[in-house]
């Protein structure tokens, strides 16, 4: 080495050695500066303050909320409005094997038999006869089919907690979920068979078991169906224990049903007197027409007779869907 570089060396080795004591010691001060700095805008504008190592748990509360967001969206659409079900997925969520055509041809008979039923039992002319059995005929298929809705949807609340425990023993043993769901839907009672069956049927045509349980709650529209939803997607993107998860989601689905139970004891008072209150009429009206008939008989032989039976029996209807809307209570 000459001897006109080693100065130039040994000015070059002793700013590199200062740079570094420099940044060792500032570097510290510096980056607690600016944390401390954030943390007072923070406090100052009423946010919580971002404390280190939260970066990861922010990140996982995003993919919750994106998980859920993806949920809601998939209920209620884009624009926040609850969906129209579709006559086709009523039926489908009915457990009913029908088709269009078979709901229109149910509705086609049942509005024969209310004509029929107006025209030969109560008497009627054929216009309201025929008036009588249109409404007949839109009324029946549509009840039968939600009241068979409304039933299956009920056993499926009543079976999912058993369902949930299978698949969390089978979890905490170490089976896949893949299994576990597989064993539910061959094994375990209707509704919650064929609806898991849907589960593992999308899940074996190549969609992942967080898409396919988002499914559920379109076919199956309960709040217990929307939680196994939520919890199968985040524990698919955020990890965490899914034993644990399950667990807490049968309990907190068995405690529903407790409560819808107790509920329904409460109000059973009220409904007995609703369904007194609202059969009063008809069993006073039948006493009459058995002790004076041709008292009775006005209301339908003169014309205000008859509008004073369509005026009874609109505010009737209204009174009684009032007393259902008073004892009917959501949770």
């Amino acid at each position: 080495m000459s001897a006109a570089a080693q100065p130039f060396l040994v000015f070059l080795l002793t700013a590199m050695a200062s740079a570094g004591m420099l940044w060792a010691l500032f570097k510290p001060r510096l980056d607690g500066g600016s944390r401390a700095s954030d943390r007072l805008t923070a406090v100052a504008s009423g946010r919580k303050p971002v404390l280190p190592g939260a970066l990861k748990d922010r990140g996982r509360k995003q993919s919750v909320e994106d998980a859920l967001r993806e949920i809601a969206e998939k209920e209620t659409g884009a624009d926040g409005k609850r969906r129209k079900v579709s006559l086709q997925l009523r039926i489908r969520q009915a457990g009913l094997g029908w088709t269009r055509k078979t709901f229109y041809i149910f509705g086609l008979a049942s509005a024969l038999f209310g004509f029929l039923l107006a025209t030969v039992a109560a008497g009627l002319g054929p216009v309201p006869a025929l008036g009588f059995g249109i409404g007949f005929g839109l009324l029946a298929p549509n009840l039968y089919v939600n009241r068979k809705r409304a039933r299956r949807m009920s056993r499926f609340v009543s079976e999912l907690p058993d369902a949930l425990d299978v698949i969390v023993r089978g979890v905490k043993s170490g089976l896949p979920l893949s299994d576990c769901m597989k064993a539910i839907a061959a094994e375990a009672p209707e509704p919650v068979r064929a609806e898991f069956k849907a589960i593992v049927d999308d899940h074996t045509m190549g969609m992942t078991l967080a898409d396919a349980a988002v499914r559920l709650p379109e076919r199956m529209p309960v709040p217990e169906a929307t939680f196994f939803a939520i919890v199968i997607a985040i524990q698919s993107r955020s990890g965490g224990s899914l034993s644990e998860a399950l667990g807490n989601l049968s309990s907190v689905v068995r405690e529903r049903k407790k409560m819808k139970n107790k509920i329904q004891a409460m109000s059973s008072e009220a409904k007995a007197s609703a369904m007194i209150i609202g059969a009063l009429p008809f069993l006073v009206g039948g006493a009459l027409a058995a002790i004076a008939p041709d008292y009775v008989a006005l209301l339908f032989s003169n014309i205000i007779g008859n509008v004073i039976l369509a005026a009874s029996a609109f505010w009737m209807l209204i009174g009684i869907l009032v007393m259902r809307k008073m004892i009917a209570f959501d949770f």
